[in-house]
């Protein structure tokens, strides 16, 4: 009993897992010093995910509470699921991304980079 019990919750959550949001983060160097332009790609279940604010933060995990970035809103860019931001990071090294979901989906993703 207990063992279909939990191949029905393993069964149960797995659209759920299917469904998660995903992120990919490119940032090129823009004008100025440690300032990125970020392409942000959301999608969830393979589609583009569109249509939810996201807001942009980063922190440096090497360092915890001695350099955070304040969170940016990112607007939506000119393809589906894709949004862009500015981060002005205070140095080099690797960054954890923080990218907070809300409206139709509340998600919070975290992506870590190395910004040289």
């Amino acid at each position: 009993m207990r063992v279909i019990f939990l191949a029905f919750l393993l069964l149960a959550a797995a659209p759920a897992i299917a469904q998660r949001v995903q992120a990919d983060i490119d940032c090129k160097p823009a004008k100025g010093l440690m300032t990125y332009d970020c392409v942000i790609r959301l999608s969830r279940g393979g589609k583009p995910l569109e249509g939810v604010e996201v807001s942009v933060g980063a922190d440096m995990p090497s360092m915890p509470m001695a350099h955070n970035v304040k969170p940016v809103k990112a607007a939506p860019g000119p393809k589906p699921g894709e949004y862009r931001a500015r981060l002005e990071l205070e140095m080099s090294g690797e960054w954890a991304v923080k990218l907070r979901l809300s409206g139709a989906v509340r998600d919070q993703i975290i992506v870590k980079r190395n910004f040289d």
